[in-house]
């Protein structure tokens, strides 16, 4: 693929596109140097997006997770000028809808009935990963829009060239959402509970904005789930291990197999992120009698507290909530992070202080009629989200004076 008409070497400064099947075709620096701009993190209240750097993306396809046999081919689209990169999409050709959270089972069932082929599809996203963050990653000076209008131009070649029935931009932040509908792509919004810091010194002063009832809910909660002498351990930085790893493992292995048939991690992968990243990464453990019995797992960005898996061997009444979301907010807090976003779905966030958030994606659909169809239906949904938002925000346990 190129961005350019013609034969022979590109002009001086003119732009190329070209699509590398892995990161370990991309430079980590480079890649970095445009996943963490500021073009990029417009708008995100971000300044550093872990799930989007080369340690986090490249141990997801080096341990297996992510590649062909997974269904998660890389793809990514990579736009230079004169050899230095100055944008690309992480992009994967998808021959199912798993891993995703962003749900299009219906769309490709009634495209199947009707005769079209669905699969495959390009993801450009964070496999297995319900956080908001760039999707177009913009190296520092580049026009944002410009950069956005060329990665959008080749993915859309990409699909041609593979077939692909559709482009599906997940999880994206809004200044990207709306340059992507100014380029023509469906726009599709749901929502997902995220806590904000209120600039609490404390988690009882967290506690002290919330209504009384709710107030003694939640103290009651944290006491019942430590009440048969459960500890908790957080787990970062150089004090990772592969005891720890081991141990949390377990837990998400239990968990997934009864939640989903098949997890998507394997262990390679959280050795690999543990060797890479380590400082951006919190296991919040819970030990009982000796051994470790429940984790979660939580990602490190500069401004948020990103809540991914969690697991047990153990059932102890309120654990669930006081690993993954309790420890969670007073781990923010002690930190000074502005939010925690606690991954997807969960109405019983809503009860713990956590609040609605709009998530956003894109989707460019080739075929004609299905376009029609998925825009019509994408109308009717965005409506329903909205009310939906409206109603928790009204349900949140915050005092009302």
């Amino acid at each position: 693929m190129s961005g350019e008409a013609g034969c022979g070497s590109p002009a001086p400064g003119a732009l190329t596109v070209r699509v590398v099947p892995g990161l370990a075709g991309i430079p980590a620096a480079e890649w970095d140097r445009c996943a963490l701009s500021a073009e990029s993190l417009q708008g995100t209240g971000e300044t550093h997006n872990p799930f989007l750097t080369h340690a986090f993306l490249s141990a997801l396809e080096e341990s297996g997770c992510v590649s062909g046999r997974s269904g998660w081919l890389p793809l990514h689209v990579v736009a230079e000028r004169e050899g230095r990169l100055v944008g690309v999409a992480p992009c994967y050709l998808k021959s199912h809808s798993q891993g995703e959270y962003v749900f299009d089972h219906g769309w490709a069932d009634a495209y199947r009935r009707a005769g079209g082929e669905y699969y495959p599809k390009l993801q450009v996203s964070v496999p297995f990963t319900p956080v908001t963050g760039p999707r177009f990653l913009i190296a520092p000076g580049e026009p944002p829009q410009k950069a956005v209008a060329s990665l959008a131009a080749a993915l859309r070649a990409l699909r041609q060239e593979v077939k692909a029935s559709s482009i599906h931009v997940t999880f994206l932040p809004e200044a990207q959402w709306d340059e992507a509908g100014r380029l023509g792509f469906l726009q599709r919004i749901d929502q997902q509970f995220h806590w904000d810091n209120g600039g609490y010194a404390t988690f009882d002063d967290f506690l002290g904005v919330l209504a009384s009832r709710k107030r003694k809910g939640i103290r009651r909660e944290r006491r019942e789930a430590l009440a048969r002498g459960l500890t908790i351990e957080w787990v970062t930085g150089s004090d990772l291990t592969e005891a720890h790893w081991d141990a949390f493992y377990r837990f998400y292995m239990d968990t997934g197999s009864r939640k989903w048939g098949r997890p998507y991690l394997n262990r390679r992968f959280f050795s690999l992120i543990g060797e890479r990243m380590p400082e951006r990464i919190l296991l919040v453990m819970a030990r009982h009698q000796g051994r470790s019995v429940a984790g979660a797992l939580n990602l490190i960005g500069d401004a948020a507290l990103y809540g991914r898996n969690w697991g047990c061997i153990e059932d102890h009444p309120f654990l669930h909530f006081e690993v993954c979301y309790y420890q969670a907010i007073d781990f923010a807090i002690r930190r000074g992070l502005a939010r925690v976003e606690a991954g997807a779905q969960g109405e019983h966030k809503l009860a713990r202080g956590y609040r609605p958030v709009v998530t956003r994606s894109a989707h460019d659909i080739a075929d004609p009629s299905l376009r029609s169809a998925i825009a019509d239906y994408l109308r009717r949904e965005a409506s329903y989200v909205r009310e939906a938002v409206r109603d928790y925000e009204d349900e949140a346990p915050f005092r009302k004076d």
